[in-house]
């Protein structure tokens, strides 16, 4: 049971070359088109010479029955503990085992030292953590390279293993918006980006031109490396979450360093409460408090103006936020925020109606190229006065926008002792 990512790591590392298991389907579930294609054979390995459907996760119980399935294994992330139980019981009911598989099974071992940033929840803030650790680690003359968490939404065969250098090469792998929203700010900064399907692969690619391996984890999946540090990102505007979700419950426990972030925006009691929850869990880890403070590239085009706010996708679907970065700048420049629910076409509508916690923000939705016409057809639609992006993908390269618009940066600052740095000193 998967979402395009750790079902399929888990698959290659621990089913693929056995014949001890015959693996009779993939289900899919949070990423729409995926269902419906074939994990394919050039993938699969020879035991699998046509490769293997992937389903709908609505046919488990009847997939289950049909093939007689033992075992039944959940690989996919940032889902509530109430969740995932749920499709236990849905298992089980239909007659299959459910499994766990968790990170002594999963992991790959290299030869060079890894650095894993992840996070109790998406949204947290791991890619301006990610990206304050790259600059740590360069400053210190090292050679990084970041490996990021698979988001294989294309054709398999041409996401086995891909390499990006520069921002042309987004362009020649056709990726989505949510593809770039991850590798376009390491890119900009100078950063190689690894990714794609088979890591084993991306491993020894990767460690063949780095000094450190920074793993860039995603949606609160715990890192398909064995790490030397792990760094891992919580919300205290979610508190209480580290206890209760999949798999970020896992990443407090395993945790090296724990960052507690947006102490600048969140309730104080609410930081609190997360201080000693972490404290609770994970005695043994060091605690880096850290704000993520916001700027807008240039104010006065959103500045008291009627604002179309576009969000990180993931952020405020699945990631269960109302809002994020952009509505939290539109607001201190005194914009009103236009509502583009009653203007969303197409799977734009849907996903508003598969996420009704949504404020009048607009999620950069983008994981094909019918899901991006969508997304450019909602955005004419909105009467705007201006176009606030707060997604990390520059939309203004993928599509004309049709008033004027900038975008959102937010930039990981420590706020005390340690800092990042002082802890990957001694960690390292």
């Amino acid at each position: 049971m998967g979402a395009a990512g750790r079902d399929f790591h888990n698959f290659n590392v621990v089913f693929r070359d056995n014949p001890d298991y015959e693996v009779v389907a993939f289900t899919a579930a949070q990423i729409p088109g995926i269902a419906g294609r074939r994990y394919p054979p050039e993938l699969a390995g020879p035991l699998y010479p046509e490769g293997i459907p992937i389903e709908l996760e609505e046919r488990l119980a009847e997939l289950i029955r049909t093939h007689g399935v033992d075992r039944v294994v959940f690989a996919y992330s940032d889902v509530s503990h109430q969740y995932v139980m749920e499709r236990a019981a849905v298992a089980q009911a239909a007659g299959a085992d459910f499994w766990l598989l968790g990170p002594s099974a999963t992991q790959l071992s290299g030869k060079k030292p890894v650095v894993a940033v992840c996070a109790v929840r998406t949204g947290c803030g791991k890619s301006q953590t990610t990206r304050k650790v790259a600059h740590i680690l360069k400053s210190w003359g090292k050679k990084v390279v970041v490996v990021r968490h698979p988001m294989p939404y294309g054709d398999l065969r041409l996401q086995v293993a891909q390499r990006f250098e520069t921002l042309a090469d987004l362009d020649r792998y056709h990726c989505t918006i949510e593809e770039r929203e991850e590798y376009e700010p390491h890119l900009r900064e100078g950063t190689v980006v690894y990714a794609g399907v088979d890591y084993e692969k991306i491993l020894r690619m990767a460690e063949e031109e780095a000094d450190v391996i920074l793993w860039d984890g995603g949606n609160n999946d715990f890192p398909f490396f064995k790490a030397n540090v792990l760094i891992v990102v919580a919300d205290p505007l979610r508190a209480g979450h580290e206890r209760t979700y999949w798999p970020g419950s896992v990443n407090i426990r395993m945790a090296d360093v724990v960052v507690i972030n947006k102490v600048d925006t969140a309730p104080l009691e609410a930081i609190e409460r997360l201080r000693q929850s972490v404290g609770d869990l994970n005695p043994r880890a060091w605690v880096v408090e850290a704000a993520s403070p916001i700027t807008v590239e240039e104010p006065e085009v959103v500045a008291g103006r009627r604002v179309l706010v576009i969000e990180d996708g993931p952020t405020v679907t699945h990631g269960e936020m109302p809002f994020g970065a952009g509505a939290v700048a539109a607001r201190k420049l005194r914009a009103t925020l236009v509502d583009p629910r009653p203007y969303a076409v197409n799977s734009l509508r849907q996903a508003f109606e598969l996420y009704p916690h949504l404020g009048p923000v607009l999620p950069a939705m983008g994981y094909g190229d019918h899901q991006i016409q969508d997304l450019a057809e909602t955005i004419r639609g909105v009467p705007c006065d201006a176009i606030l992006i707060a997604t990390p993908v520059d939309l203004r390269r993928l599509m004309d926008l049709p008033k004027p618009a900038t975008r959102v940066r937010y930039e990981l600052q420590e706020i005390g002792h340690p800092t990042l740095e002082e802890v990957l000193r001694k960690l390292l």
